[in-house]
């Protein structure tokens, strides 16, 4: 989902780590795995082939190992539970709500051609296509992120020639080296790993699943460290020529927590449980210092791989930096069939403490019951424990509302789906409010002051303007008109810091979601307003382009850049949510952050 999370800088205020953030071949035997009736989860029904696992002379395998495992951990055992359905019960649909949703998946298909045949014609195999110049890009390895990113995509659509053409080509990534100096291991992981895992459960193309061998061997040498801890910004040549490593002092937590789904599944698939080991070691520190954060519950933005402490930092939120952390412990316990239990008493743990202190009801006009995710500062006053809550707002995180919509399914927890419908509707909201039906990237919003005490004052609104301005006299309320008018604020905007969009997935991820968990008719439209919004400002004569400022009266000004998230996540969702209910039905697939569909173990 982003340079979806990008390195951050040394502990302390969320505006320093904010910026740096930003910063940063075997036979094809096509199965035809069935799309609505996935294999069961066992490793012996994958009967994978031995030939794409056992390369010994793989570049990445001949190499030492300074740290070696001394007690792998073995795969998770038993019969896969019968886990509560994700998914609502879908009615007969009339023939014109039928013939309405299949034209809108139609456009959004065409759309996702246009740009696929654009990548294809100009920038095969690189990372990126620049979509207004026509140029390319490399920021992930330059090892074809937008080709890997799309290979599930082009076969949920059922591009199965674009598809075939594209796996060949893929065939031919050579990961032994890199245009990078740091190559960002968490990103790899999600996009290159994720996206062969999931294009070889969809189709059974033994082909990927020995590409998804090959980044996972590589990706297997960042956890060759003293204490087993990964690194997440990666010295690839040193590694590749054989060199010691450390973990690093500092780290985003989500760089380290959100690796486990890839690294589980490439285990489930191919018997061999030193990725499943990887990534169970970083689960038990992670649970074993949940209650001793700052903030009991959630873990801060940033951690300590080398001296494994978790719990120092004082910054707790769910979005940019932190977000798949939690994303991932509702759908590690659907992708394992609930044998991990762990998962289940983290995730719930997590979101009690989220919900009492992250999110807020913003003081609007119409008082719409929505709610809004911001970051929690921890500081202490006066020998006391203060907790305050930053009010700001981020496209990024309207993930949050899928992910509790997933956790309220499977573990019955009906609040968190009141807090997924709020949190969706808050999103749907914020597209709505802009001049152009388009979320930016950043924003800052006034809190009401209880749930239930939330009449719009359009005084207070003024006054909240000028303290984000930094005003000391709130009483100037023509000055606060003013920043009103020149910042382009609408009504309960106290300020926007980042007004860019840049092609981003989480809110239509998380309205496909509470779709396919509740059946709520009102949200197909609400994807289409937001398809439509962007299919109109967006779209270059290529393809379609990130934008500098959602907030202009006139046409945004265009950005030359269309990351790869935009074929392999947006319009993945855009298209399934006018789908049938059981493609990719959530009750047996289950989706990493970069929205590539993984088999869950089902009983």
């Amino acid at each position: 989902m982003v340079m979806r999370r990008r390195l951050w800088f040394p502990l302390g205020t969320a505006t320093l780590l904010f910026l740096f953030y930003w910063s940063w071949t075997g036979q094809n035997e096509n199965q035809g795995v069935s799309l609505g009736k996935p294999a069961q989860g066992s490793q012996e029904e994958h009967q994978v082939d031995s030939a794409p696992l056992d390369d010994g002379d793989y570049f990445w395998r001949k190499l030492p190992t300074h740290y070696p495992v001394r007690d792998m951990k073995p795969l998770p055992t038993g019969k896969p539970l019968a886990l509560p359905k994700i998914q609502t019960t879908f009615g007969k649909e009339s023939e014109h709500d039928a013939a309405t949703r299949k034209e809108r998946q139609q456009a959004v298909k065409k759309a996702f051609a246009r740009c696929w045949n654009s990548y294809e014609e100009r920038a095969m195999m690189s990372d990126e296509l620049t979509p207004i110049s026509g140029k390319t890009k490399n920021v992930f390895g330059g090892w074809g992120a937008t080709l890997v990113d799309s290979l599930d995509t082009l076969w949920i659509m059922g591009m199965r020639e674009e598809f075939e053409e594209a796996v060949t080509a893929a065939t031919d990534i050579r990961f032994e080296s890199t245009s990078l100096t740091t190559v960002n291991a968490f990103e790899t992981t999600i996009r290159y790993l994720g996206g062969f895992l999931a294009a070889y459960d969809l189709s059974g193309d033994r082909r990927l699943l020995r590409k998804a061998r090959e980044v996972g061997d590589m990706l297997y040498k960042t956890f060759d460290t003293p204490n087993r801890m990964p690194i997440s910004r990666w010295d690839f040549d040193n590694a590749a020529q054989g060199g010691k490593q450390v973990a690093p002092e500092m780290a985003l937590v989500a760089e380290v927590g959100s690796l486990c789904m890839e690294f589980t599944r490439l285990s489930l698939i191919t018997g061999d449980p030193k990725w499943y080991d990887a990534t169970e070691r970083i689960r038990e520190v992670f649970e074993e210092q949940q209650s001793t954060t700052k903030l009991p519950g959630m873990w801060p933005l940033s951690i300590n791989p080398k001296e494994k402490l978790f719990n120092l930092d004082n910054t707790f939120g769910l979005g940019a930096m932190a977000d798949s952390t939690y994303e991932y412990l509702p759908k590690m316990h659907a992708l394992v069939g609930g044998l991990i239990p762990s998962y289940q008493t983290m995730y719930e743990e997590s979101m009690k403490t989220a919900l009492k202190h992250n999110v807020f009801r913003p003081m609007l006009p119409g008082n719409p019951d929505i709610l809004v995710s911001g970051t929690v500062h921890v500081e202490k006053e006066d020998g006391k424990v203060a907790v305050s809550l930053e009010h700001q707002g981020q496209h990024l995180v309207c993930f949050a509302g899928g992910m509790l919509a997933v956790g309220g399914k499977l573990f019955k927890k009906a609040d968190h789906l009141e807090a997924a419908r709020k949190l969706v509707d808050g999103c749907i909201w914020t597209y709505k409010a802009m001049p152009h039906g388009i979320m930016p990237e950043t924003f800052i919003m006034y809190p009401c002051k209880a749930d239930t005490e939330c009449q719009w004052d359009e005084l207070l609104w003024n006054r909240a303007v000028l303290r984000a301005a930094d005003f000391n006299d709130l009483a100037e309320v023509d000055k606060a008109d003013k920043i009103i008018s020149q910042s382009r604020l609408p009504k309960g905007f106290v300020k926007i810091p980042d007004p860019r969009y840049i092609l981003r997935p989480e809110a239509i991820e998380s309205v496909f979601i509470l779709y396919r968990a509740t059946g709520r008719a009102d949200l197909l439209d609400s994807a289409w307003a937001m398809f439509e919004a962007i299919q109109k400002n967006t779209r270059t004569a290529l393809a379609n382009a990130a934008l500098a400022d959602v907030t202009t009266a006139g046409k945004p000004e265009m950005i030359d850049s269309m990351e790869s998230f935009w074929m392999g996540e947006t319009l993945k969702y855009f298209y399934l949510i006018f789908s049938e209910p059981d493609l990719i039905n959530l009750d047996e697939w289950v989706f990493n952050t970069e929205a590539h569909a993984f088999k869950r173990l089902l009983p």
